[in-house]
């Protein structure tokens, strides 16, 4: 648990990295990316020789005896939704640090990248339960606060389930807006959840995991146990059987994401922790504009 005067300075180091990422790096490239993704009614004019005809409005063209079209302007302003897996899952991490370390660096820095857009941020903390909702806000004060949050929140339980996270974040949240989940994505049955959510959200999944969530080293003996349901057991770890297993197991739930991700038409990004984030995030920036 970090004391007060280490959640300061942290969030300090996080305002510092996040603000020169957002800078250097994502000026322009983030709300382009996702701009344009909502339109909203300004107003009605007369229609013109080559105006869509599809936006004629025929009430006001009946009233007038004359046809007028619908005019449409691009909604600037975006919600961010970050969808934050806190389950005990994303305490583990090797040589990096751990996976939630990796997850809360890579959301103060969209929380970041949101408020300097002028748009708004909100966050769902969640494990096998909804942890914590902060709705979403504009400006820096805000931000700051979601980045002390990121740091200090313990979740009371320990289990993961995206479902819960995503049905919460669909009856929480009318506006059309653009959501981050951030997860290991150690958990399956959320299929139906994530289909619902994108058919009227922009949903975007950063699968964030550890080099020994893939690989097993040989090291004998080892007493492993699961963080989230405290089952324990030993395992020989030198076994060649044993340590494909482990992977093939790695290799089942990430095509099981893989896959979930594509059916309802959304983006899945994989992240291991050591890995170059903010090249990811910037990559896939640029994929969007094109």
């Amino acid at each position: 648990m970090l004391t007060t005067a280490e959640v300061i300075k942290k969030v300090r180091e996080l305002e510092i990295k996040s603000k020169k990422i957002t800078t250097d790096l994502f000026t322009g490239e983030y709300h382009s990316a996702f701009k344009g993704k909502g339109m909203s009614f300004k107003e009605v004019k007369e229609y013109h020789p080559g105006d869509d005809i599809r936006f004629i409005d025929w009430n006001v063209s009946a009233r007038f005896g004359h046809p007028f079209s619908k005019v449409f302007e691009e909604e600037r302003e975006l919600t961010v939704m970050l969808l934050i897996d806190i389950s005990a899952s994303s305490l583990f991490g090797t040589r990096y640090g751990t996976k939630r370390d990796l997850i809360t660096e890579m959301a103060a820095t969209l929380s970041f990248s949101a408020v300097n857009n002028n748009d708004k941020i909100g966050v769902i903390f969640y494990s096998s339960e909804i942890e914590a909702y902060i709705p979403p806000k504009k400006g820096k004060q805000h931000a700051l606060y979601i980045v002390r949050e990121l740091l200090t929140k313990e979740p009371k339980h320990k289990g993961t389930q995206v479902k819960n996270a995503l049905r919460y974040f669909n009856n929480t949240t009318r506006q059309k807006s653009i959501a981050f989940v951030l997860s290991d994505f150690l958990d399956a049955n959320y299929q139906d959840a994530l289909r619902v959510a994108a058919r009227k959200h922009d949903v975007i999944g950063i699968k964030v995991y550890d080099k020994m969530d893939m690989e097993l080293p040989k090291a004998g003996m080892l007493q492993v146990q699961d963080a989230e349901d405290g089952e324990t057991k030993w395992i020989d770890s030198n076994s060649e059987y044993v340590r494909q297993q482990y992977q093939q197991e790695f290799f089942r739930v990430t095509a099981y994401s893989t896959e979930a991700f594509k059916k309802a038409g959304s983006d899945l990004l994989h992240l291991r922790t050591g890995d170059d984030y903010v090249r990811v995030l910037q990559r896939f920036f640029f994929s969007r504009n094109r």
